[in-house]
């Protein structure tokens, strides 16, 4: 059997051991969709990904992601983590790093990315497809029994529960407090019912409370159907909150750099920067970023 080179990244942190942790198989080549899952359920990270040489040789790397029961088409810690490790090769090898491409099932993923030592960097991407409204979610009884909360506590200011994808879909429910953030508590029997989209349902759960000054939102991610208790960061979920801050929040045109906190009640306090571009109040265009740090590298025997 083939040996393969692997290594382990905390992402959305620069401190080791907080973030949200990925593994990344650097050696994909003869790997069939089975051996990958196979894999990914050995990891048992909220993903791993699995990196090929890219069809266009111009660009950087194709890679494929996968939660320890299903692949996923386009996901933000995979996206920034694989951007950082493949930077860092570049530079130990001598190769100027600053802009990289990844093919992924989404589309291409343009990267800038900079590294601050041997083993850590920072990288952000702009988003290959803005995030859109795909469905409605359950009703607030039903969401709220889903997550263990009264009806009353779901919602504040404008914001209502919404369902918006740029790429994986989401169903983003805010609540009023942090109390109510920390007691959150699932009810998977109510789970399919209360949350979309049908073919991945979820929850990102947000409020404007966050713990850190000049943070904007405190939030956890919750996908039981695909392997994932709890998330400590979701870049893609980021991704698609964009639009449910569009919809509620309506930002001024020009530029907005939002930080969102994620995996604190967990022990992995994340931090995911949003760059939003406003124009003629649309969104043109929205960027996703943050650090990474390596953890540890090994070999698949």
């Amino acid at each position: 059997m083939m040996s393969r080179r692997f290594a382990t990244l905390d992402v959305f942190t620069t401190t080791p051991h907080a973030g949200n942790p990925l593994a990344v198989v650097l050696d994909s080549d003869g790997l069939d969709t089975a051996a990958m899952q196979a894999i990914a359920r050995e990891f048992n990270l909220s993903e791993t990904v699995f990196v090929a040489p890219p069809a266009d040789p111009a660009h950087c790397a194709a890679i494929r992601i996968f939660t320890p029961a299903r692949e996923l088409p386009f996901a933000g810690h995979p996206t920034v983590g694989s951007a950082v490790l493949l930077a860092l090769r570049q530079a130990a090898e001598g190769k100027a790093t600053g802009s990289l491409v990844l093919e992924e099932q989404v589309g291409l993923v343009t990267c800038a990315v900079s590294t601050r030592s041997k083993l850590a960097g920072r990288a952000t991407f702009t988003l290959p497809r803005l995030p859109a409204e795909i469905d409605q979610p359950g009703g607030l009884a039903l969401l709220a029994g889903a997550l263990g909360l009264d009806k009353r506590e779901i919602g504040f200011d404008a914001h209502v529960p919404s369902v918006f994808s740029a790429g994986l879909g989401f169903t983003f429910v805010p609540v009023a407090s942090l109390e109510a953030m920390a007691r959150i508590r699932l009810e998977t029997s109510l789970w399919s019912q209360a949350m979309k989209p049908a073919d991945g349902p979820n929850a990102y759960v947000y409020c404007r409370l966050p713990r850190e000054s000049g943070h904007h939102y405190r939030t956890r991610m919750f996908a039981p159907s695909m392997g994932i208790a709890e998330d400590p960061a979701t870049g893609s979920a980021v991704a698609a909150f964009a639009g449910a801050i569009m919809r509620f929040d309506r930002p001024d045109d020009g530029e907005h750099r939002l930080v969102i906190e994620q995996g604190y009640e967990m022990g992995r306090p994340s931090q995911i920067e949003l760059g939003l571009t406003v124009a003629g109040g649309k969104l043109v265009s929205a960027r996703i970023g943050g650090a990474a740090v390596v953890v540890s590298e090994g070999t698949l025997l």
